[in-house]
């Protein structure tokens, strides 16, 4: 009988160890589940994965250029207004060949077709997926809140170049087209600020 009780303190401390563990574990699940995101959009934005395109430089797309060799490519653009976006939203040229290492520019049109504000957000991908990582962008509109007034137009240029490194990749070979896709969200303070509907 006496020594019960040092066997169930003894269990008690292993109890509220063993629990401790658990919650340290379950918090820091939690905080991965926050951090995945933006970590994500990180290891995309480094790779190229999934077609991320890479940010450039200035003196990013100088290098390019010193490395051109006339190789062209095909770019298509690509837009959509996700559901629930009252945007019109384009190309202003649904295609163009481009000289591959020198920069280019596109440009998009987005109207706001409602009879309010509508801010939107545009996320971005590019097709094949291995072209991600060669397609660079100076400069872009995406991830940018964008704000419209009713009826309100705008075009949103995009400063690009295909790194010419692509020529030596064997996962490119045969790759004529690459595409650039954006699609127009709304932002969540959008949609809180939107008007109710009287019905």
């Amino acid at each position: 009988m006496a020594s019960a009780a040092p066997l169930n303190d003894d269990t008690a401390r292993r109890n509220l160890r063993t629990g401790l563990i658990a919650f340290a574990g379950a918090l820091a699940m939690l905080g991965l589940g926050y951090a995945s995101v933006p970590l994500y959009r990180l290891f995309c934005q480094v790779t190229g994965f999934g077609g991320t395109t890479m940010t450039a430089t200035e003196s990013d797309a100088a290098r390019a250029a010193a490395g051109v060799t006339g190789q062209k490519i095909s770019i298509r653009f690509d837009a959509t207004a996700a559901m629930g976006m009252p945007w019109t939203f384009r190309p202003t040229q649904p295609t163009d060949t481009v000289t591959i290492g020198e920069r280019d520019i596109a440009t998009y049109v987005a109207r706001n077709d409602s009879d309010f504000p509508i801010t939107g957000m545009a996320t971005f991908n590019v097709e094949p997926e291995q072209a991600g990582k060669y397609f660079n962008k100076i400069q872009c509109f995406c991830f940018t809140e964008q704000t419209l007034q009713p009826g309100q137009e705008v075009i949103m240029p995009v400063l690009y170049f295909v790194d010419p490194a692509m020529l030596d990749d064997p996962n490119m070979k045969g790759v004529e087209q690459i595409t650039l896709s954006y699609t127009f969200h709304r932002s969540e303070t959008s949609q809180a600020a939107a008007p109710r509907s009287s019905n």
